[in-house]
């Protein structure tokens, strides 16, 4: 039989998707993803969209629920679509995450690795130091404030998120409540009018240290005296309050023009034993006890000597080059953000981290340039967007020959990719450890460590 729109079908669930859907199939054998789905579930399964070898389902009916199966502690999570696992155990959801990168590796790699138990998060809430909060109005014309439907810019209203600190939810209601008090109107992206567009927020957690970033299309905002007022007596934590003025008709949420009105333009956390600064465009971990996991891997991958060169590509702000710099000769840092690599230079003499320089360019040309200096690293460690390194940097990191390369990857499919080009110009993958960085999110951290054969 033919599967068609609005078909209603019964289907279990076997298998997980990349993005957190549960995958089952039709008795002709058409996998078909349902979300808020667990391996499992028999259900009842209402058909919204079919293509010549998928389909996408809705939940009608739970007919016998999976045994992974749990109650969302969000309200929201449904509509959201952020928190992709938030209806299972956090054990069933390690267990997912692990099998996704060991698949990759192994079927799109062809890479026969270990690949080491995951890495779990100490709590899987609460973990997340950075908020990006878009500003509208719902239907009633009040004011929403919440994150964006999944594949949409339809804002779901939220007063809570389990993922974010209540430091954060308790900065959001003030501003919710100071636009309407004050009649601020908000920011409409269709017609490109309103004032308020984000709420954006950062935390130094083991310092102690709030940033308030109001994001506005225009120069500033009624009454911002009263407003940092109202901040700093509910919030004693916030030593930054700034206002970010974005007037360009783009999604990018930033704008390049920031005003503090309120103590520092940065908030300062600690990280792996070193203190860094964090400014609104700084790259930093949004789960720091996570990240601090993750870079102990990588430095235990890295098995660094006393006279080694490291070299650490798309650096960013230096976090994961700077926890190493003391087990090494020297260290060289790459990034082609330039506000990134100030605040490189600065964590670095923040730390008194002397034998350390940064330059700013793409991994690729300041990889040749130092190869064409006659830099020889002896171990590289990149950490690529989630597109992964392209074949030129790798070639060009074959080239320099180091006898180890750490890959840290937010993308285990672009991982897989790259560590079968790195084995076809002679570095092994040893092993690989996947680390959850993103509980109840689709998304999963990973350290490969490959050798020169």
């Amino acid at each position: 039989m033919e599967l068609k729109k609005n078909d209603i079908i019964n289907l279990n669930i076997a298998a997980m998707s990349s993005e957190g859907s549960g995958i089952g199939r039709t008795d002709e054998g058409m996998a078909v993803f349902v979300p808020q789905t667990a391996v499992g579930d028999e259900l009842r399964v209402r058909i919204l969209k079919v293509k010549k070898t998928l389909a996408y389902g809705k939940i009608e009916e739970i007919i016998s629920p999976s045994q992974d199966r749990i109650k969302p502690r969000c309200t929201v999570s449904r509509l959201c679509g952020g928190c992709v696992y938030s209806h299972i155990t956090y054990e069933a959801e390690l267990a997912v995450k692990h099998k996704k990168v060991a698949d990759a590796v192994s079927r799109i790699g062809g890479i026969e690795a270990r690949i080491n138990p995951i890495v779990g998060s100490d709590t899987p809430t609460r973990y997340r130091n950075k908020a990006q909060i878009p500003v509208g109005v719902d239907s009633d014309g009040k004011v929403a404030m919440g994150f964006f439907s999944r594949h949409s810019h339809r804002i779901v209203d939220s007063t809570d998120c389990e993922l974010q600190p209540e430091i954060f939810l308790t900065a959001a209601s003030i501003l919710r409540d100071f636009i309407e008090e004050k009649n601020i109107s908000v920011y409409n992206e269709e017609t490109h009018t309103g004032l308020i567009r984000h709420l954006y927020l950062r935390y130094g957690e083991a310092c102690d240290e709030l940033m308030v970033c109001v994001v506005v299309n225009g120069d500033g905002f009624r009454c911002e005296d009263e407003f940092i007022d109202r901040l700093v007596s509910v919030l004693p934590s916030i030593k930054s309050i700034i206002v970010n003025s974005n007037t360009e008709k783009t999604n990018v949420i930033l704008g390049k023009k920031f005003r503090t009105i309120y103590g520092n333009d940065y908030v300062v956390d600690v990280l792996c034993g070193l203190e860094f600064f964090i400014s609104p465009q700084s790259f930093y971990q949004v789960n720091r006890k996570g990240a601090e996991k993750l870079y102990s891997i990588a430095r235990d991958y890295a098995e660094l000597q006393a006279d080694d060169v490291l070299m650490d590509l798309y650096c960013g702000t230096g976090t994961i080059g700077l926890s190493m710099a003391r087990r090494c000769r020297e260290l060289i840092g790459v990034e082609i953000v330039p506000q990134a690599i100030e605040n490189a230079k600065k964590n670095a003499e923040l730390n008194n981290i002397s034998n350390a320089r940064f330059i700013c360019a793409d991994a690729s040309v300041a990889a040749d340039k130092l190869r064409a200096e006659g830099v020889s690293p002896n171990v590289i460690v990149i950490d690529p967007p989630r597109k992964g390194c392209d074949q030129t940097l790798i070639n060009t990191i074959a080239q320099m020959s180091p006898r180890r390369v750490v890959y840290v990857s937010c993308d285990p499919a672009t991982l897989a990719r790259d560590l079968k080009i790195f084995a076809s110009l002679g570095y092994r993958t040893e092993e690989v450890t996947p680390v959850d960085m993103f509980p109840r999110t689709a998304h999963i951290e990973s350290v490969a460590k490959l050798t020169r054969i």
